[in-house]
């Protein structure tokens, strides 16, 4: 189901609980939002559709990619940038990193080791801030 792009900041600003196999509604949801905004959106959390879970959705180009309880394992590239968010007006700067290694969780719940750079890289950071409680 389509869900309405949370704005309340003390909400975004909590940091998100893990996320489980339980959660499957939420990963819907938050498929179908990131669909529904595809031409201004490039990634998602879980706290931008009212849920304060650990999962996040990232645009790949062709496909999006659901990643429950993301942890960043390392980075390197680090460079100063401007990002904007749909849950917040106007754009803001940020530190970020051009590659990052990522351990995450599927739906299923198995595990996953990828590395990402550039754009994509970006994406993730800017999403997992919002598992922390980071707004840009």
């Amino acid at each position: 189901m389509i869900k309405p792009i949370n704005k309340d900041i003390l909400f975004l600003q909590q940091k998100a609980e893990p996320a489980t196999q339980a959660d499957t509604a939420v990963m819907r949801d938050l498929r179908d939002t990131m669909q529904a905004h595809q031409t201004d959106c490039a990634g998602m959390a879980a706290n931008m559709i009212g849920v304060n879970k650990r999962i996040i959705i990232v645009n790949l180009g062709m496909t999006n990619l659901l990643m429950l309880n993301p942890v960043i394992l390392k980075k390197s590239g680090k460079y100063e940038t401007t990002e904007g968010c749909l849950s917040l007006p106007g754009e803001r700067p940020c530190t970020r990193y051009k590659e990052i290694t990522v351990e995450y969780q599927d739906e299923r719940m198995n595990k996953h080791v990828q590395q990402f750079s550039g754009w994509v890289s970006e994406i993730v950071q800017h999403e997992m801030d919002h598992l922390e409680g980071i707004l840009i």
